[in-house]
């Protein structure tokens, strides 16, 4: 009687995107093997949503798309195989249980991502899988129908399919520091160059610094490129003493971010009142000059605007702060108007890759199978998460990207009757 040797599936990375492809390959039955470069699995998945963990969004999974503008439309079989509800189900079903917050975002009940990261661990330790820490690949290697992967220690290790789940270049601490793209490009794959998307930007000038500390909620940012408008978000936002961060910079900046790259004029234009028309605005900036007509302009404007923003403001505008309220002229009223509802911060720069929530760049994915994250190039080795060239907004998008490649390229690589239908040739 023949029986049949388990598959061995070699898992490079322990984050979000390499744990559940490791759960997804033992559950196939297959020998599952994790190397992770840290002393520790999913660093990083302990950093996200400010350490409490967005795990996915409530939102409809067809929805999903339109929030991933790093190539969303290749996730589509992904997001078939495991979507939102399939792996909040996984999860709960297994002992983890969540709530949904503002705009769908998905936390654990306990608000600790160490517990998320604690879930996964004893998953993986119940489906028998070996993981093995500081335990940096140096090479891999395909030898005929097999790979065999080396580490800086010199341990070598050999199995039937490989995944790389390394992640992106964000967060280098947490190991990410783009290691999967050498290890891919070793075995003829290209790389998209990588840039920070859900990055911080950096503003010409001190006018932001100025502001440093100062929170907006309900604002309109407008991304504009070689004095093009190519999109409007309305949120919160923060100025810094570099320039701009918070929710809706982060969301424009992987398209400022590239952009950059191609060496384009890049400016952020900011309406300090979208609720408001340019005539009432310029009706309201007049009744407070009415009701404050003896102060100066500097105080006159508290009402309408934060503090830390009306000297800046009135900067921008080419008027005097010590200005007295009744004295404003017609067109310097205009000129506040302009500004508030069109106020420009040229962009000269991104913050530090290294400080990026999210990289955009990554394995080309016109060289990965949609349907089962193989490669088109060496039949056995799969790529799943930030590896790819794929980014999403933040709300939980991206884990659930992570999550949904690395669930299909562990169920693919572990099945013990695949059969790779691409070649090298």
């Amino acid at each position: 009687m023949r029986v049949s040797t388990p598959k061995q599936v070699l898992v490079i990375g322990g984050g979000a995107a390499g744990q559940m492809a490791a759960w997804a390959a033992a559950e196939q039955g297959a020998h599952v093997v994790v190397l992770e470069k840290m002393p520790q699995t999913g660093l990083k998945m302990g950093l996200t949503g400010k350490g409490r963990c967005n795990i996915t969004n409530a939102r409809p999974i067809d929805e999903f798309i339109a929030e991933t503008p790093g190539n969303g439309k290749f996730l589509y079989g992904a997001y078939r195989r495991l979507s939102n509800q399939d792996l909040l189900e996984r999860l709960h079903e297994n002992g983890l249980l969540t709530k949904v917050e503002r705009g769908g975002r998905v936390f654990p009940v306990s608000d600790s991502a160490q517990e998320v990261r604690s879930f996964f661990r004893t998953r993986l330790q119940r489906a028998g899988v070996t993981i093995h820490t500081s335990s940096a690949v140096q090479s891999l290697r395909r030898d005929g129908a097999r790979y065999t992967a080396v580490t800086t220690e010199g341990n070598h290790y050999a199995a039937d399919a490989v995944i790389i789940a390394t992640g992106g270049a964000s967060y280098p601490q947490t190991g990410s520091d783009g290691s999967g793209w050498r290890l891919a490009e070793q075995l003829g794959h290209h790389i998209a160059a990588p840039h920070g998307a859900l990055i911080p930007l950096v503003t010409e000038g001190s006018t932001a610094a100025s502001m440093q500390g100062l929170s907006l909620r309900n604002v309109e940012l407008t991304l504009e490129v070689d004095g093009r408008r190519q999109e409007t978000l309305r949120g919160e936002m923060l100025f810094t003493h570099f320039g701009l961060s918070g929710p809706i910079v982060l969301s424009l900046s992987g398209q400022a971010s590239a952009a950059l790259q191609e060496k384009r004029q890049v400016r952020m234009l900011l309406d300090v009142k979208p609720a408001l028309s340019a005539e009432q605005l310029a009706r309201r900036i007049q009744r407070d000059m009415d009701t404050h007509r003896r102060k100066m302009l500097g105080n006159a404007l508290q009402d309408l605007l934060p503090q830390k923003m009306i000297v800046p403001l009135l900067e921008a505008a080419g008027v005097a702060p010590t200005r007295i309220a009744a004295e404003l002229t017609r067109a310097e009223r205009q000129a506040l108007v302009a500004i508030g509802k069109e106020w420009p911060f040229p962009i000269v720069a991104t913050r530090p890759l290294r400080e990026a929530i999210v990289t955009a760049g990554g394995v080309c994915i016109k060289e990965v199978q949609a349907s089962t994250m193989e490669s088109k190039l060496c039949p056995g080795l799969y790529f799943s998460g930030e590896v790819l060239d794929i980014h999403a907004n933040t709300g939980g998008y991206n884990l659930q990207a992570a999550f949904s490649t690395g669930f299909v390229a562990g169920s693919e690589a572990g099945r013990q009757d695949h059969e790779s239908h691409y070649d090298s040739n």
